[in-house]
C-alpha cells in the first residue's frame, strides 16, 4: 500500500476524519436564514464519510451534494444515508475540490469542514464563491490561532504544515476582502479534538497495525498521528478550528 492508501484505510472507518460534533454543525447551521417554502441546496465539500453531512440531512429541508477526492469515504456515506432512509436527499460526487465541476450560483450553502486546508483559505472562499448564489451563505471550518503569540514549537511545526494559518480576524478580513459579509464565528471547543477525533483514533492504533502486520509504513502513520495529538494537548490553549460563516454579498 502507498503511504495515501493507507492514510485512507486508517480513517474510512472513522466517525470523523478530523474535529467537530454534531452540536457545533448545529450551531454553525443556526446562522443561516432557512426558507419553510423552498428547500436548500447545499455542497458539502471534502465530506469525508459525511458525519456532518447526515446532520444536515436531518435538520434542513434541503438536497445536498456531498463532495470527496475518495470513493471509500464516499461508499461509507453512502450506505449511511441508505441505512438512515436519506439517500434521496444526499448525492455524492467524487471530484477533486480544486476543479468542481458545478455551475455559477447553483448552490444556496457551501458547507466545508476542516478540509478547505487542502486548497487553502484565500483560494477556497474565491473560487467556491461564484458556485453560490446572491445572498447564500459560506461555512467552514479552518484551523486557527486563538491567541496573537504562541510558543515557537507550536507555531513552527504549524508555518510549515499550513502556512495560511491565521487568527480569527485576519480570516474574517480574508472573507470581507473577498465578497463576504461575515455572520458567525466561534472555536472548536477541547471535545470536539479529544473525544469526537482523537480519542477514537488512539483506540484504532493497535488493530490497524495488526492488520498491516506492523509494516514500517504502518507503524510511521501511528507515530505521526500520536505526536499531532501530543502536540495539541501540549498546546491546545493556543489553537483550534474557527468555524467561519459568512453571506455572500
Amino acid at each position: 500500500m502507498t503511504e495515501l492508501e493507507l492514510l485512507i484505510d486508517f480513517h474510512k472507518d472513522a466517525e470523523r476524519q478530523g474535529p467537530g460534533s454534531e452540536i457545533e454543525t448545529l450551531k454553525a447551521l443556526s446562522f443561516i436564514t432557512q426558507s419553510e417554502n423552498r428547500p436548500l441546496s447545499i455542497a458539502d465539500i471534502g465530506c469525508g464519510t459525511g458525519e456532518q453531512t447526515i446532520t444536515l440531512a436531518q435538520h434542513t429541508n434541503g438536497k445536498i451534494t456531498a463532495v470527496d477526492l475518495f470513493p471509500e469515504f464516499l461508499n461509507k456515506l453512502n450506505h449511511r444515508s441508505k441505512q438512515l432512509g436519506l439517500e434521496e436527499r444526499i448525492n455524492t460526487l467524487e471530484a477533486d475540490m480544486t476543479k468542481l465541476p458545478f455551475q455559477n450560483e447553483e448552490f444556496d450553502v457551501i458547507w466545508a469542514e476542516g478540509s478547505i486546508y487542502t486548497m487553502g483559505f484565500e483560494k477556497g472562499i474565491t473560487e467556491w464563491r461564484h458556485f453560490i448564489k446572491p445572498g447564500g451563505y459560506l461555512a467552514v471550518s479552518e484551523i486557527t490561532w486563538l491567541t496573537d503569540s504562541r510558543p515557537p514549537e507550536i507555531e513552527d511545526h504549524w508555518n510549515r504544515e499550513y502556512p495560511e494559518i491565521d487568527t480569527a480576524s485576519s480570516k474574517i478580513k480574508l472573507l470581507e476582502e473577498n465578497g463576504y459579509s461575515p455572520v458567525g464565528y466561534f472555536a472548536l471547543p477541547e471535545s470536539c479534538w479529544l473525544k469526537n477525533y482523537y480519542d477514537p483514533m488512539e483506540l484504532r492504533f493497535d488493530s490497524f497495525l495488526e492488520k498491516h502486520s506492523h509494516s514500517e509504513s504502518a507503524r510511521r502513520l501511528v507515530d505521526q498521528e500520536k505526536a499531532e495529538i501530543e502536540l495539541y494537548k501540549k498546546y491546545k490553549n493556543y489553537i483550534s478550528y474557527g468555524f467561519y460563516i459568512a453571506k455572500k454579498v
